[in-house]
């Protein structure tokens, strides 16, 4: 055995894959490859710093509506009727030898929606802020107006003498208590009426706090007509305005300065008449008694309706940490892209680029979003995305002429990731386009690169 060539061997075998990793265009591939996976890394870790500045972002417009409103959920009018039910116990006594009967009054409640319920809502959007942070708040004012039928109860085996006239109220549920501005007074024919806090009503749900106005005369509930009631309700809030649909006809017509609303629940507005614009929206609803199923009386309990509620979501339909981590989602593409572009132009010109300036490269890619992310906290998402857009593009622009030694390929390296941001920009604008316009644009990419790699020759190394 002849040791004495060992190290000789070695040294050969050595240098032959050094070359090989020189040379070779699979080699470089691989590298590339295996760089493209390892810079997945920090961008993970951006990820997860986007999501935890999201969370806190969450928290601090929680605690400003918290402070200001939450959202506005309207369950009412209704009418509340006590009334009398019977009961008979018998007793036996042993001294008789009978039977002495003994009838007990019992009171219960009818909750009656309104035959007809009539809701006109104006809306003043506005956006609090908090740090760096802020929240899409409002004020509403709503007209509340319409009329019962509460004589109709024979069907529910309620006679008419047994109904407590004098004690009659009425009920109005809501989500945000602390957002009234101010008191609300039901005006019935002639007569108005005070609401207080009712902590003692049945409740459809242990989230909706009760309003019930005092005792109704009697005289005001024994001639009911059109337009009857009318109540007006101002509510500080935030997030969203719903109605439920107690009417046997429910209308609702809404006005707003917010430009991006989103309309919500079982039922949606009328497309005849609604309007939307960068200066506000007006829309109109008409829910009738055929289109939900619950009747107008109710014994006893006041039921759950909350999944029949519809309105409108008053929220940033993509605000500035959904736009960067939609953006961050592409870091893949960008990172993957811009090393093509180095591995074409090192395999066409034959220029040698290191391992470590493809790290580098990848690095400052990565950069790009925690600078969008934490400029953006300071400023809106378009110069955040600039700054941080033109700051990456200059640094690989020049520290790419320093690598390929010539003008024209950092240019074109310049003006590639300047048309790759700006591609991502306008995508994580659209949302409706949002696929229809990447897939084209990743069409184009790959229509490119195939056309300028069919000169290339892959089977050499």
């Amino acid at each position: 055995m002849d040791e004495s060539n060992t190290p000789q061997q070695s040294k050969q075998q050595t240098n032959k894959f050094s070359n090989w990793l020189k040379t070779s265009i699979t080699a470089r591939m691989l590298i590339v490859g295996f760089l493209v996976v390892i810079l997945l890394i920090p961008l993970s870790y951006i990820n997860i710093l986007i999501k935890e500045r999201s969370f806190r972002q969450a928290d601090v417009v929680t605690e400003i509506n918290n402070k200001w409103g939450n959202n506005v959920l309207v369950y009412g009018p209704m009418l509340k009727l006590p009334y009398k039910t019977y009961s008979e116990t018998k007793t036996y006594n042993e001294k008789t030898k009978t039977y002495l009967k003994e009838t007990k009054t019992h009171m219960n409640y009818a909750y009656i929606f309104p035959e007809r319920l009539n809701s006109d809502v104006n809306v003043d959007s506005k956006t609090l802020k908090r740090g760096n942070f802020e929240s899409a708040v409002f004020t509403t004012t709503m007209d509340f107006s319409g009329h019962f039928i509460p004589t109709d109860l024979i069907e529910k085996g309620i006679k008419p003498e047994d109904i407590v006239w004098n004690k009659a109220s009425v009920l109005i549920q809501t989500t945000n208590l602390k957002g009234i501005k101010s008191e609300m007074v039901l005006k019935l024919n002639s007569e108005a009426y005070n609401f207080q806090t009712n902590f003692n009503s049945d409740k459809n749900s242990s989230y909706l706090d009760v309003l019930e106005s005092s005792f109704i005369k009697g005289n005001d509930l024994s001639d009911l007509k059109d337009d009857n009631f009318s109540i007006q309700i101002a509510f500080n809030g935030s997030r969203q305005i719903d109605l439920i649909p107690i009417g046997k006809t429910t209308t609702m017509s809404m006005t707003s300065n917010w430009a991006d609303p989103s309309f919500v629940g079982n039922y949606l507005p009328n497309d005849e008449t609604k309007e939307i614009s960068k200066d506000g929206f007006k829309a109109d609803w008409k829910v009738l008694h055929i289109n939900r199923a619950f009747s107008q009386q109710h014994l006893n309990t006041v039921p759950n309706l909350s999944a029949f509620a519809f309105g409108t979501k008053f929220m940033v339909m993509v605000d500035e940490y959904q736009k960067s981590e939609r953006s961050a989602k592409y870091g893949f593409l960008v990172i993957a892209l811009t090393f093509l572009i180095f591995f074409l132009i090192q395999t066409m010109s034959k220029i040698d680029i290191h391992p470590f300036q493809y790290l580098m490269i990848g690095l400052a890619l990565t950069m790009f979003y925690t600078l969008l992310v934490s400029i953006s906290e300071h400023s809106d998402f378009l110069k955040a995305y600039l700054v941080a857009g033109i700051s990456v593009v200059l640094l690989i622009t020049l520290y790419s002429k320093s690598i390929l030694k010539t003008l024209k390929f950092p240019v074109f390296i310049g003006l590639s990731l300047t048309a790759l941001y700006t591609f991502i920009y306008v995508i994580i604008q659209l949302e409706n386009y949002a696929l229809l316009v990447g897939s084209i644009g990743l069409f184009v990419i790959l229509a490119i690169v195939m056309f300028v790699s069919r000169k290339i020759d892959w089977h050499n190394g």
